[in-house]
């Protein structure tokens, strides 16, 4: 039975979408928790439905994910429009092909069912480790929060990462298990609408191809010369992406109908807004819930989802930072060492001090949601609580989940939250 519309999981959402933007190659190694998006792409290559619209799909089932970063290099380099998935682990172990994928600058597109890192013991679940892992390879960053947008956003990637202005790969995350493994309403876009919308593909890129009659030399050695003005590229590249990005949401909305905020950032109840929490893929848009709770009570509170995290959202954070000067982020993976032990939070701090109007914003960091841990409405009202204690008191309050200014939601702090084996020491506010 061909699939149009109705409840699907995640990751066959974005085995869907792949195949809806009309890819040429997929190379595969399974990792959990993204297995079951090649395995069912394994079953649509050859589906009647896809043979019937001509399309001829090379599935490559290789030996390991570096292989499968080497394979999309390949295929890539010969013009083909290429597409794979893989997760936590699994994308450590391809990190090479990664930075090979930006230094060739070839339009790879790559989902992520994001999962924690493993190390000195396993967990598969939710967590942003992963991806936060190659924040500075150069990639692409998307966070998503739903199911129908891991559709939407697949068929938008290509029309991003093939645009002549940038030319690099583009790697969409979403929770492992929690969007991967969970179903909810997904609507497929026509074959005929999709090929409307998604660019139309090329023989060969403008920059790199394989022909016999035009050789060319890649992976050549770039000597201490000429090596800045060759890496530079790729970051002016990472720039000029945003206009398109935002572009590209655009003419989706247009044509569509659905639209995920401009692309970079989403909004939720800013405009009069006293205090903000900011966050990224499902916690961010299931804070929204709590945002419309606390208005209740009537505390003026916004949330704002950062869609895109590289390139950063620079100009669109600060936008809402300058008029609403206190500020949660929320971050689901750890940055060791980092002063915040959050990533993304860094990031805001950094370009705050940066901006005249919004380096006096007082930024309180959030880290939830580590390996899978559930964080709860109760939680995100707690976090909401927080920052208006701030606004009305000048200081942060006291919490004993408060380690050197950062709140770590949901850690066990006290006897009657640790289960019974567990005798870990914990030291409070240091």
């Amino acid at each position: 039975m061909v699939f149009k519309e109705g409840p699907l999981k995640g990751n066959l959402a974005a085995a869907y979408a792949a195949m809806d933007a009309d890819i040429d190659c997929v190379t595969a190694y399974p990792i959990t928790p993204q297995t079951t998006v090649v395995e069912k792409l394994s079953e649509l290559v050859g589906e009647k439905e896809f043979l019937d619209r001509g399309q001829k799909v090379e599935y490559i089932r290789m030996e390991s994910e570096h292989s499968v970063g080497a394979g999309l290099v390949g295929a890539a380099f010969a013009g083909a429009r290429t597409y794979s998935a893989t997760a936590g682990q699994g994308l450590l172990y391809m990190s090479e092909m990664v930075h090979w994928m930006v230094g060739a600058r070839i339009p790879v597109v790559l989902s992520i069912a994001a999962r924690a890192l493993t190390g000195g013991g396993w967990n598969i679940w939710a967590d942003y480790g992963d991806i936060m892992n190659q924040r500075d390879s150069g990639i692409l960053i998307q966070f998503l929060s739903s199911h129908q947008e891991i559709y939407d956003t697949i068929l938008m990637s290509y029309n991003i990462a093939e645009h002549p202005d940038v030319m690099l790969p583009l790697f969409p995350a979403y929770g492992g298990f929690v969007l991967s493994h969970t179903a909810k309403p997904v609507k497929r876009i026509a074959w005929e609408e999709a090929q409307q919308f998604v660019r139309p593909k090329t023989e060969e890129w403008p920059h790199i191809w394989v022909d016999g009659d035009r050789p060319i030399m890649s992976g050549a050695m770039i000597m201490p010369q000429t090596y800045a003005e060759f890496r530079i590229k790729a970051q002016e590249a990472q720039l000029r992406a945003k206009p398109v990005i935002k572009q590209v949401m655009a003419d989706f909305k247009a044509k569509f109908g659905r639209s995920y905020g401009n692309g970079m950032v989403e909004p939720y109840m800013t405009d009069d807004a006293e205090v903000l929490l900011i966050g990224y893929g499902g916690i961010a848009k299931q804070a929204e819930d709590a945002v419309d709770a606390a208005r209740k009570m009537g505390l003026k509170v916004g949330a704002l989802r950062i869609r895109t995290y590289r390139p950063f959202p620079t100009e669109d954070i600060l936008s809402y930072i300058r008029r609403i000067p206190v500020v949660g982020v929320v971050d689901r993976a750890i940055a060791f060492g980092n002063p915040t032990a959050s990533p993304v939070c860094t990031d805001i701090m950094a370009v705050c001090q940066r901006d005249p109007e919004a380096k006096n914003a007082h930024i309180i960091p959030f880290v939830a949601g580590i390996g899978g841990r559930d964080t709860t409405f109760d939680q995100q009202m707690e976090q909401i609580k927080i920052l208006f204690e701030y606004k009305d008191t000048g200081v942060e309050p006291a919490r004993k989940h408060k380690m050197f200014g950062t709140y770590w939601t949901g850690l066990m702090t006290g006897e009657g939250e640790k289960p019974a084996d567990f005798s870990e020491p914990y030291f409070g506010d240091i």
